[in-house]
């Protein structure tokens, strides 16, 4: 019986170890840069500290920049690109344009990492590590990253107006947004709670707080002082009515008392499929965080570029 038990064990770990391979088999779960960029990590998570400290919304900021260019075409840092007059990048596509932030930030990370190692990491690997270490850094979860990706010498706009959800999706919208990168509605409710740190726009809830049915009258209230029914397009509100810059279960516990600032969050909790498991969510900051590692690893696994594809961007704004 006792070596039965064991046997068991070890297939266990056997198919988990397998399953592994398969969601990452391109890249290195260890050790990637240990020879070749020592620093690497000391580095990002230097660089990272200092722009979180003196900004906690760039934690928020970083790790949207990560989403956005996975879920375009994979990791490959495209979403970095400037556009020139010869080249179309992603940054004014309509959900990137004057949205996206926190460039800057990678640009310097960028240049201490050539200084180490020249023409070694990634523009897509920082941002990868960034990512995470702007969600530790506000008190959220850490997970493993794998290295290995290489940069994209492209970029889509037309992919990025079509593959990101926007802040108007309905449930079953954003469940085939995630079911199209091969991630389940549990991924897709537990990467959606990253909407407890952050800012978001008045153009991007207004239609939520003043025509919807599924909101709190006295949150919408609240929200209309900043957010007029025209004009302030830009005014911010914070995603998370508890704060912007603390990585917790807040964002779900506003969701079952009808707080969520945008339409596609409140259409979580919306007598829909993913009730429950929001509500769990909401109770059990253990299961939020395991979950939420989880499906960042699945996430930072999209069809990397690796081996001899594409290449080690010297400038992450444009490609060598």
């Amino acid at each position: 019986m006792a070596s039965n038990t064991v046997s068991s064990r070890l297939l266990s770990l056997f198919l988990l170890s397998l399953l592994s391979c398969r969601v990452q088999a391109q890249l290195s779960t260890t050790g990637f840069y240990a020879r070749t960029c020592p620093k690497l990590h000391s580095i990002v998570s230097s660089a990272m500290a200092k722009a979180v400290a003196k900004e906690p919304r760039m934690g928020a900021s970083i790790l949207r920049l990560f989403f956005h260019d996975c879920f375009v075409n994979g990791c490959d840092a495209s979403v970095l690109l400037d556009d020139t007059s010869t080249f179309t990048g992603e940054k004014n596509a309509f959900p990137n344009q004057n949205s996206l932030r926190g460039f800057e930030v990678i640009d310097t990370i960028k240049s201490l990492v050539e200084a180490s190692c020249k023409a070694t990491v990634s523009c897509a690997d920082i941002l990868a590590l960034a990512a995470r270490k702007g969600v530790v850094q506000l008190g959220g979860p850490s997970w493993p990253v794998a290295l290995g990706r290489r940069d994209s010498t492209t970029a889509s706009q037309s992919a990025a107006n079509s593959n990101l959800p926007s802040p108007a999706s309905s449930l079953s919208t954003l469940i085939s947004a995630f079911a199209a990168k091969n991630m389940s509605p549990r991924d897709m409710t537990a990467l959606s709670g990253a909407h407890t740190i952050g800012l978001a726009r008045c153009t991007t809830f207004r239609s939520h707080i003043y025509s919807d049915k599924n909101i709190n009258p006295n949150f919408a209230a609240l929200r209309k002082q900043n957010c007029p029914s025209s004009g302030g397009d830009n005014n911010l509100a914070p995603l998370d009515r508890q704060g912007a810059n603390q990585f917790g279960p807040h964002y779900y516990q506003n969701l079952v008392g009808r707080s969520g600032l945008l339409h596609s969050d409140q259409e979580l909790f919306n007598n829909g499929t993913q009730d429950l498991l929001v509500r769990q969510y909401s109770a059990n900051t253990q299961l939020f965080f395991r979950d939420f590692a989880a499906a960042m690893v699945k996430m930072g696994a999209l069809s990397p570029l690796t081996g001899t594809n594409g290449q080690i961007r010297l400038n992450c704004r444009k490609t060598n």
